[in-house]
Formats: C-alpha cells, structure tokens, sequence
C-alpha cells in the first residue's frame, strides 16, 4: 500500500499536476512563489519515485515463515506470490532506471551545456567590438552585427551579449533595462533551475511525464527577470525593451531578453502585482507538498523497514 500510494504521488507529481499548474494564470502574478512551488513539485517528483522503489524492496524485505527477513527470490515469491512478486520486482527496477537516467541526464546536460557556453564565450570575446563597454560594464559584450541578439551568458565567466541591431533599436533607458534583465537571469542563476528541469523531464517516462512544465519554468524564469529590471527602470521602460527586442535570438544555453512569450510578459507588466494571500498560498502549498507526504506516507514504511532490518 506505501508503495502504491508513492506510485500513484510520483505520476500526479509528473503528470496531472504540473499541467494543471502550468494552464493556470496566477503564477505570472507571483513568479517568485510560483517557482517555489514548481521547484518543491519537482523535488517531491523525485522522492516519491525513489521512496516507492524503496517501499517495494521494503516489502520484498518482510517476514517469511520464521519470522527473518526474506532475501531468497523463492521464499518472496512463495509468501506474495509471482504476480505480485514480478510487479513489485519491476517497479523496483523502474525506479533505479529512473535514478541512474536523472543522474546520467543530469550530468550530460550539465557538461554538454557548459562546453557550448565556454566554446561560446570564448568567439564572443574574440569577437567583441568593445563599443560602449566601458559604461555598460565589464561583462558586457557587443557583436558588430545588425541582426538583434540580447541574451547572457551564465558561468564564472558571465557575459551580456548585445548586437549593434539591438543597441540601434533601444534609448539609454531602455537598453539598462535589458542589461539589467541579463543580469538579473545571471544573479539568480536560473540556468541552473532550467538545468534541473531538463534533466527531470528526460528522466522521467514520456508516458507520465509532462511536456508544459519546463515551458512554464522558463517563462517564469523571464518574468522574474522581467521584474527585477522594472524596479531597476519602470514597467513600461521595460515594456518597451521587450517590444523592441522580440526577435532577438540567442545560442542554445543561452538566455535571451526576447522570445515567443514577449506578449504575454508584456501584458503582465501592465497588470498589479498578485497580492500577498496569493504568494503566501503558494508557499504554503509548496511547503506541504514537501512535508506532508514525508508525515504521512514515509514514516510508517521507514519504521517498518527499520524492525525489520533490526529484527534478530
């Protein structure tokens, strides 16, 4: 039953829920707590699929006829039978295939994504026209090239990437806002949350999995941003910066100003921030989804397992 309900938690973590969140329009409005939450989804997500891998071999580990703990495939099989035996067997499995998929992904996005940068990094700074960086700031970096790119490059070797397009398009004010927007993404570095939902995404089976949450974790991601340069400039300076930068590009591992979600987040510059009932829910809810599970679900089969490994 512990594992069972860890299996039912782990598919609603991955599936149902995230595209729930995903369709809703709060969390525009509270992008900070909304990330909480997604970021608290993701981490039970995970959990729960090792705690029911766990559970499983918990169960295989129960009492056989003297009262020990059972290791023998033949006495498991005879005490639950080999339906129940091969279910349970199999589930165990997926689990640990899940585990070594998150941590293999997780480590060739993470290393795949780092060699892009630096090998980026480097023609940039080949490249670099040194125009206006002075003023703008040592990370900067301008590309003689009309074509508009806006984007940063996170790392221990920051960098903002601006083309003489982009710059051409933007008054003083405006172009602050956008520096301030890449700044902001290095900051906080959501690459690294962007990363983490990658690797959880391919981890995870695409029967179960859904395919909106790391678009609406990127879009958050923006409009996190998106608020930090308001407070540096004003909305509509902002508003303006995104309109005239809605078709930069950017590399792959890289964060760009503009992009296909520029109406939405401009239109959300507009509207009042969410109120504090509403943040406050979120990180109630992100809290819980933590705790509670772990309260009511985790403990029982942990002392269980614990009487029986401790059993004479």
């Amino acid at each position: 039953m512990t594992a069972l309900l860890f299996g039912i938690l782990t598919v609603a973590l991955v599936g149902p829920i995230p595209q729930a969140l995903a369709r809703s329009s709060w969390p525009l409005h509270a992008p900070r707590a909304a990330m909480t939450l997604w970021q608290a989804i993701a981490l039970a997500a995970v959990l729960s699929a090792f705690s029911a891998g766990l559970a499983i071999a918990a169960n295989l580990l129960a009492p056989g006829p003297d009262g020990t703990p059972t290791s023998n495939p033949i006495e498991e099989i005879d005490r639950l039978g080999w339906f129940t035996w091969s279910v349970s067997v199999a589930v165990f499995l997926l689990t640990l295939v899940i585990g070594a998929r998150l941590m293999y992904t997780g480590l060739r996005v993470g290393i795949r994504t780092r060699a892009r940068r630096n090998a980026h990094r480097t023609l940039i700074d080949l490249v670099d026209s040194g125009n206006a960086r002075a003023e703008a700031g040592r990370d900067i970096r301008i590309l003689d090239v009309q074509h508009p790119l806006a984007y940063c490059l996170p790392g221990l070797r920051r960098r903002v990437v601006l083309s003489e397009g982009v710059l051409a398009r933007l008054d003083g004010t405006e172009l602050a806002a956008v520096i301030e927007h890449e700044r902001a993404h290095l900051r906080a570095r959501h690459d690294l949350v962007l990363e983490a939902f990658i690797a959880l995404h391919e981890a995870f089976p695409r029967f179960v999995r859904s395919k909106s949450a790391l678009g609406a974790v990127e879009l958050l991601a923006e409009a996190l941003a998106d608020d930090q340069a308001a407070r540096a400039t004003s909305p509509t300076t902002v508003g303006r910066a995104l309109v005239a930068c809605a078709d930069a590009t950017a590399p792959h591992g890289a964060m760009a100003v503009g992009g296909p979600t520029t109406l939405v987040r401009v239109q959300r510059l507009a509207h009042r921030p969410a109120s504090w009932q509403m943040s406050a829910t979120a990180y109630t809810l992100a809290a819980a989804i933590l705790i509670v599970p772990t309260l009511a679900v985790a403990i029982p089969w942990l002392t269980e397992l614990t009487r029986l490994l401790s059993h004479p």
